[in-house]
């Protein structure tokens, strides 16, 4: 049997990267370390580690873990963040730093969770940001980079949601079956498949870079069945 494959989580205190450190558990062939800025409760049963550090200080944390894949689930919202500034910070310069530290680490797969709808174009800055920051790291040249881009994410979350928020998952079914064709990407997806997803992602072997909308989320999770 071969060694398990060592994959690096950041972002573990979300919803998509908790749903990765459940997923993990699962799949033999997998061995996760989370980074964190902070404490974070790890799912019981769970083979994993965890390390916590300052942001500064990740790049030789990321070099001492020498991880063959990264998975970066970090983000924040507007509200949490309080400022455009704030939201930048997090959603762009933390997710560079974290993408230029793996570059530096020679890490061979990048798996970064985006949004559906990013584009440098795009009226909200949110979905700008979005974009900056997949072109930032797409210029890193990874071996290999997966872009995830979910649409509304279901799932309960450690913290409350924005009411809009809550009516939207609410809503989500009835307005999934209006979504068809080219808008088919902006359904709601189960924050467990995004996991899935990115699981997956990390122990693919082809080199290049792709970006997976909810249907190629979708079959990209359903791979991962078949691993291990």
């Amino acid at each position: 049997m071969s060694d398990p494959r060592l994959v690096l989580l950041a972002g573990a205190t979300g919803l998509v990267g908790t749903r990765v450190m459940e997923a993990s558990f699962e799949q033999p062939w997998l061995r996760l370390v989370a980074l964190s800025r902070r404490e974070a409760p790890m799912p019981r049963g769970g083979r994993m580690q965890m390390l916590v550090a300052d942001p500064a200080e990740w790049p030789e944390a990321i070099a001492g873990v020498a991880p063959e894949a990264v998975i970066c689930a970090l983000g924040t919202t507007m509200k949490q963040a309080g400022s455009e500034e704030a939201f930048r910070a997090v959603d762009h310069d933390l997710v560079l730093a974290l993408a230029q530290a793996a570059r530096e680490a020679e890490v061979q797969n990048f798996v970064l969770v985006s949004s559906v709808g990013a584009d440098l174009l795009a009226k909200a800055f949110y979905l700008r940001v979005k974009a900056q920051v997949e072109a930032a790291v797409t210029k890193l040249r990874f071996r290999r980079l997966d872009i995830l881009r979910p649409g509304l994410l279901r799932g309960p979350r450690a913290n409350d949601r924005r009411p809009l928020e809550r009516l939207g998952i609410v809503a989500s079914p009835v307005a999934d079956l209006f979504l068809r064709g080219d808008k088919a990407r902006y359904r709601s997806i189960d924050a467990r498949v995004v996991a899935a997803a990115a699981i997956q992602c990390a122990h693919e072997k082809a080199q290049g870079r792709f970006v997976h909308e909810h249907e190629a989320i979708l079959r990209v999770a359903r791979r991962l069945e078949g691993v291990g």
